[in-house]
């Protein structure tokens, strides 16, 4: 009877047995050929084909939070790193926004929030 093993070895091995034959599965299905448009779509999100259409929103919501008044002298160009960046016509119009800075930010974190903004910077330029 000294053939027969402990039932708590048993179950270990069972479990050894189940975790590797779970790992060969991922390993085999990461080897699948992948569809196409999964393709496509990651290579556009990679090299940011699909941003026009994000920033015509994001200028859309600056607009509608800067209203008419501020929103002639300014224009949201990007988010980056959490931040929105604003083209003003100049540096009194930047101090002007400045003042208006907590406003502006909980309306476009109202209008935008899956682009998560954090903060917002405001830069002298030319408005396009």
């Amino acid at each position: 009877m000294a053939d027969q093993m402990d039932p708590e070895l048993v179950a270990q091995k069972l479990a050894d047995l189940s975790q590797r034959a779970q790992r060969e599965k991922g390993r085999r299905h990461a080897r699948r050929p992948k569809k196409a448009s999964d393709v496509v779509a990651q290579m556009f999100a990679r090299k940011g084909y699909a941003t026009p259409r994000a920033n015509e929103q994001l200028r859309d919501a600056w607009s509608a939070a800067a209203g008419p008044a501020l929103g002639k002298f300014c224009q949201a160009s990007a988010v980056r790193q959490g931040v929105l960046e604003v083209i003003v016509a100049n540096s009194m119009m930047a101090q002007e926004l400045g003042f208006e800075k907590n406003r502006l930010l909980k309306a476009m974190q109202q209008a935008l929030p899956d682009a998560r903004i954090e903060g917002l910077r405001f830069k002298v330029g030319r408005l396009g």
